[in-house]
């Protein structure tokens, strides 16, 4: 959608979009690695044999959020029409049991006492209450309070005055309820998270003497994510020394980023990495390692606060082994033109290839002569702009 509007290039795909057909296709065609989490974020996680599903039913409010929209609209929908047929059928009793829907008594009371004399002779609990029907109209009106019209409740019945506050307390619930979650679903943290994108690949290159596991984040929008942190795990299926084997083992990788720590200033985007040294879960990968079998996934996971909703919101991507790419390095995207920096996000997930050593963080380590035999790279430095100032006045020589 973004690429139709112009703000993306289309030959270029984000995490957050769809990739190629093709692509989808030819993944497909291979055997790989089941997901953890997807690389829009959801979780590949099937929840079967649940016994207890009366826990559910305990967070009603955060079960309905959770339904997709057109079960929420079903669920209210019936839910009105039930609350108004229920209290229907209240009116309906309470005017039988009154003898209001007795025509031969209101035609009796009417005939010998006269049309003025009918509140004197007979007073109904409900006005113009002569059917199901009617009564169910009457629970409409008064649960939505449109108006009454003909129809009110006289002070003849206490009954009939209790069931009009009760509805009323009811309707004003149902309500509540049903604006809370209509809001909550409009504004649930996962629509914001739609802005905030990574990098399609992961890149592992020389930093500083290191080799680095490196991705770049960014935001789209111009309003900021306050508070925003950002941290990586591993995870990959291992066996501990009592032969117990745990599939989905979660191993948290320190991080390092622009402005040290976890959080960050995500105001244009950033090179997020990981220095892989001997406490690194990758600290004995190699190139060897990067293909579609290898048992790694990389978790990226972005938290902050919205700074229009001050709803917390959550973005998620993965990265498999085949998608980290060694050897290569983020190109440069922020400028500086015209006194301002500019964001090329046609060049987000560009990669340049760099001289990097075929080994593992160990072998490098162990052996630093390595390094040595590697040509370096020159420097990439912002393209800057540059422009002459045409001067507004001259000097010359007072004539003497």
């Amino acid at each position: 959608m973004l690429s139709r509007k112009g703000i993306i290039p289309e030959e270029y795909v984000l995490t957050r979009l769809a990739e190629d057909v093709q692509e989808h296709s030819r993944y497909r065609a291979r055997e790989r690695r089941a997901r953890f989490v997807g690389k829009n974020g959801t979780c590949n996680v099937a929840h079967k044999n649940i016994r207890e599903q009366g826990r559910f039913l305990q967070d009603v409010f955060t079960t309905l959020v959770d339904l997709k929209w057109p079960h929420t609209l079903i669920i209210f929908t019936m839910t009105f029409l039930c609350s108004w047929l229920l209290f229907g059928m209240t009116w309906w009793l309470i005017a039988f049991a009154h003898g209001d829907l007795d025509h031969s008594t209101q035609l009796q009371a009417g005939g010998s006492q006269g049309v003025g004399e009918e509140a004197e002779g007979f007073m109904p609990c409900v006005t113009s209450i002569h059917s199901f029907t009617s009564a169910f109209l009457f629970s409409i009106e008064v649960q939505v309070t449109i108006g009454f019209g003909g129809r009110m409740v006289t002070e003849e019945c206490p009954a009939a005055i209790l069931v009009l506050i009760v509805q009323n307390i009811v309707g004003l619930v149902i309500n509540a309820i049903m604006l809370g979650c209509i809001f909550m679903k409009t504004a649930q943290a996962h629509r914001r998270a739609e802005t905030l994108i990574f990098s399609k690949h992961a890149v592992i290159a020389l930093r500083d003497g290191r080799l680095c596991f490196m991705l770049r984040v960014g935001d789209l929008r111009k309003s900021m994510i306050i508070s925003a942190t950002i941290r990586m795990q591993v995870v990959k299926k291992t066996t501990s020394l009592e032969g117990e084997v745990v599939p989905l083992n979660q191993i948290d990788i320190q991080m390092e980023n622009p402005v040290g720590g976890s959080n960050i200033f995500l105001v244009s985007p950033l090179l997020i990495y990981h220095v892989i040294d001997k406490n690194s879960p990758l600290y004995d990968i190699s190139p060897l390692h990067l293909h579609h079998h290898e048992d790694l996934e990389v978790i990226v996971i972005l938290e902050g606060v919205v700074e229009t909703t001050g709803i917390t919101t959550q973005a998620r991507t993965s990265y498999l082994a085949d998608e980290i790419l060694w050897g290569q390095r983020f190109v440069p995207i922020v400028a500086e033109e015209d006194g301002r920096y500019s964001v090329d996000y046609s060049k987000f997930g560009n990669t340049v290839k760099v001289p990097t050593p075929s080994c593992t963080a160990r072998q490098l380590e162990e052996d630093r002569s390595i390094i040595d035999s590697i040509p370096l790279s020159p420097k990439s430095t912002s393209r800057k702009r540059s422009f002459r100032l045409k001067p507004k006045f001259t000097i010359t020589d007072e004539p003497s």
